[in-house]
């Protein structure tokens, strides 16, 4: 089976993802009169925006160059091509794509985009927020890093270290924000709820070191 196939079907994938991004905050912008957070009013949060939109056009155009170019630049080429790997990708996005979808249906219209400091969001913590304070952030990163190492061209990576960098560094910026706004129920949150995987029963002093 031809090579190019996985490729193709990972860029329908993040095609379908990030433009069910879009949509939701183009709803929210017509019910609510702002674009769930899209373009952030802190500045903090829209300078952060000038170095993560490119790196998600980059990574949702990567597979698609892959698929389709025949004379790619050297700096989007793949140092290598592995059909298992590959098509391992494919598996993992795709069932992180219906994750994602479980995830936002549970948020519904709290759903949003980093920080919006004009708001008081409700804290949820039911469905994956039961057991992952940041099941979308996690399930970004780890589509991220099964597209790089089924696409490893030297942009992509850069890309994906970006992505992956500004996702943790984003999550500790809105538990700092929710810690703000409600210190004693969100530390409890976070002291039974782990960050990015679910918390292992019995460790008090990994969960206070998880604290933001």
């Amino acid at each position: 089976m031809s090579l190019r196939i996985p490729p193709l079907l990972l860029g329908v994938i993040l095609v379908i993802y990030w433009g069910r991004v879009l949509q939701m905050a183009a709803r929210s912008r017509k019910r609510a009169g702002r674009s769930a957070n899209l373009i952030p009013r802190e500045t903090l949060g829209r300078v952060l925006r000038l170095f993560w939109a490119p790196a998600i056009i980059i990574w949702v155009g990567q597979p698609w160059v892959t698929a389709l170019s025949q004379n790619a630049p050297a700096f989007l080429v793949p140092f290598y091509s592995n059909a298992w790997i590959a098509w391992a990708a494919v598996i993992v996005c795709a069932i992180g794509l219906a994750a994602t979808w479980v995830c936002w249906k549970k948020m519904g219209r709290q759903w949003r985009m980093g920080i919006d400091p004009t708001e008081r969001s409700q804290l949820i913590s039911a469905g994956p927020y039961a057991y992952v304070r940041h099941p979308i952030y996690a399930i970004s990163q780890a589509m991220m890093v099964a597209t790089v190492c089924a696409l490893p061209s030297p942009l992509l990576i850069a890309a994906g270290a970006v992505h992956l960098i500004l996702i943790q560094w984003e999550a500790r910026r809105e538990e700092s924000y929710l810690l703000n706004m409600d210190r004693a129920s969100y530390e409890a949150y976070c002291l039974r709820v782990g960050r990015f995987i679910p918390r292992l029963a019995g460790n008090p002093v990994a969960d206070q070191n998880e604290l933001p």
